[in-house]
């Protein structure tokens, strides 16, 4: 017989103190505890088709309202509307936007084919609305200037670009360019507040840009 209150003689014995640690494990802690807390955020939503809308309604409404100019205003005097706070001329642009460089034609289309690049890879991180519109914009600018430089006279990549709009005290632009300029200003403002393309705000939550 045993003695009362001895241990049993098999089995182990109970240890006291903390169990091991496995590393791994401890590892795997620390990194979760060093993301941010996104209990009950709504999984960001990938925003590249708002982007590609945006972009080929720009890249839409550019070339039908040149080729209107084109067919209706090539041989007619500009056409001056709103008292003169609006005119609508046509005219052929070699340059960059106010007529900037007008002997470097070639290179602002091979500069304006590297943007498009750059934008259309970068579209793959797009989970902001508000960022998704803006490069969708610029990127429907640039092409819309780019087939005008690769499709008009003088010849491929030397093509004059069709502006058609004036304002007082101003240059002649048109609507790609237009989507160009909004396209800045609106990352400006989006930098400034804090919205990132990836659906993040400094210091917030993913999601809190798009709801």
């Amino acid at each position: 017989m045993q003695a009362e209150g001895r241990a049993p003689l098999t089995g182990a014995d109970p240890v006291d103190g903390p169990s091991p640690v496995d590393p791994s494990a401890s590892a795997a802690a620390a990194e979760a505890a060093s993301e941010p807390d996104h209990a009950g955020a709504r999984p960001p939503t990938r925003r590249v088709g708002l982007f590609a809308a945006v972009a080929v309604a720009v890249v839409i409404l550019d070339q039908v309202s040149k080729l209107v100019i084109v067919a209706h205003l090539a041989d007619r005097a500009p056409i001056r509307l709103l008292d003169g706070l609006l005119t609508i001329t046509y005219t052929r642009n070699p340059g960059a936007a106010f007529s900037l460089g007008t002997g470097f034609t070639v290179i602002f289309t091979a500069v304006a084919t590297a943007v498009i690049v750059v934008i259309i890879r970068t579209a793959r991180r797009l989970y902001s609305i508000g960022w998704a519109v803006a490069l969708g914009a610029l990127l429907g600018g640039a092409i819309g200037n780019l087939i005008d430089r690769l499709l008009r006279a003088p010849g491929p990549g030397r093509g004059h670009v069709v502006d058609w709009i004036q304002l007082p005290h101003f240059a002649v632009f048109n609507l790609a360019d237009s989507a160009i300029t909004c396209s800045a200003v609106g990352m400006v403002l989006l930098s400034i507040l804090g919205h990132e393309m990836d659906g993040r705000r400094h210091g917030g939550r993913a999601g809190s840009i798009d709801g």
